[in-house]
């Protein structure tokens, strides 16, 4: 398996401002790796959130993660503020892939980089359906290869 190359900012679409917090480090001095996946899924969601296509408690479909996968090409640690950026690199039916990088301190290249999959389902019935017309036209945005 050939080891991918840290992403650069200017290959993501979206970012968000994260601060890491004193509990992230683990006992090798670093954030640990698990960190990593929660920081994915609150720069995913919280786009969502603010581009308005997102509510917690109404929205009649919702995105749950169906696959995550990290590169790690440094270390990060609380007190670093790390920027995630975000960019769409499939958009199905009822799927979204994502790719996010982890920047550190206003770095260049990601820290660390992933993928993350949402699949829209109904908040009841947990069955996958359409992503809406809304969230598509948000989703479409942040695709980088139109």
């Amino acid at each position: 398996m050939t080891r991918p190359m840290p992403n650069s900012r200017s290959d993501y679409v979206v970012f968000q401002a994260i601060t890491t917090r004193w509990f992230d480090n683990d006992v090798y001095g670093h954030m640990n790796n698990a960190v990593h996946y929660q920081l994915f899924d609150t720069a995913v969601n919280g786009h969502l959130m603010s581009a308005g296509v997102l509510e917690l408690k109404t929205s009649p479909s919702v995105f749950l993660v169906v696959q995550t996968s990290c590169d790690y090409f440094g270390e990060m640690a609380f007190p670093d503020l790390v920027t995630a950026g975000v960019r769409v690199a499939h958009l199905g039916e009822s799927s979204v892939t994502y790719d996010i990088g982890l920047f550190r301190n206003g770095a260049s290249v990601a820290t660390a980089q992933g993928q993350f999959v949402h699949v829209n389902v109904d908040r009841e019935t947990r069955k996958s359906v359409p992503i809406g017309d809304d969230a598509r036209r948000v989703l479409t945005a942040m695709r980088t290869d139109i």
